[in-house]
């Protein structure tokens, strides 16, 4: 199984790291005990690179792979409840050819966007520790500086949000004025930020955040970037 990348280089380099003992080891152990209803399914088992343009208008950060989704299908939010949702809404702003996201050869492709997370291995609990995250950070940095194109992002959880606010000014970009986190917040800059609740089980579950409130960010994104496309090409 190959995976669904962005910059191969960069990311055949995320895809080899092993700087996360605990990290590696859980990845792996999921992968090879694997959940009942995939037990025939070959798991990825590895890190999980970024997924979609290479020079994003759009770069949307997540938590960390799901142990049953990415971390089986290589791709990131692929396989689970969360990538249902949030390529749902890509999809209905017209940042993705279609709506599902299933498994790494599924016909899926982004449009002007990019959707990777602040850690690239599953980790136990769903909880990576904040030293893997400061581990994982110099792969979101040399995105980043990456990314000459980007007129938004969207970070989604409190995780996420803090990742992207250590990884922002390290990557040399203009600081957001007064970020904070709250769902459909958005601060402004050379790139505007915006925050949204994680489209978890937990949160869509329960009705912290519904199919409404979770396409929002994605609407505003999308106006953003048409933006930032008609002044660049006057």
């Amino acid at each position: 199984m190959a995976p669904a990348t962005s910059a191969r280089p960069l990311a055949n380099r995320i895809v080899r790291c092993r700087k996360c003992p605990r990290l590696i080891d859980h990845c792996r152990d999921v992968a090879r005990v694997k959940r009942r209803a995939y037990r025939d399914e070959t798991y990825w088992g590895k890190p999980v690179a970024t997924f979609g343009a290479a020079n994003p208008r759009l770069f949307v950060l997540g938590l960390a792979p799901g142990a049953h989704g990415a971390n089986r299908t290589g791709r990131v939010f692929t396989g689970d409840s969360s990538g249902d949702w949030l390529y749902r809404a890509l999809f209905e702003a017209g940042f993705a050819n279609q709506p599902e996201s299933t498994a790494a050869d599924d016909g899926l492709k982004l449009i002007d966007a990019a959707v990777g997370c602040a850690v690239r291995c599953a980790p136990p609990q769903n909880k990576p520790a904040a030293s893997e995250r400061d581990t994982c950070l110099p792969w979101l940095v040399e995105e980043l500086r990456g990314y000459r194109r980007l007129a938004v992002v969207i970070a989604l959880g409190r995780f996420a949000f803090d990742a992207l606010g250590r990884a922002w000014p390290a990557s040399g970009r203009t600081p957001w004025e007064d970020p904070q986190f709250a769902h459909g917040r958005e601060s402004s800059g050379p790139v505007s930020l915006i925050t949204s609740y994680h489209p978890s089980r937990q949160n869509t579950q329960t009705g912290r955040l519904t199919r409404e409130m979770f396409a929002a960010p994605f609407a505003r994104a999308r106006n953003i970037v048409d933006a930032a496309t008609r002044s660049s090409n006057p």
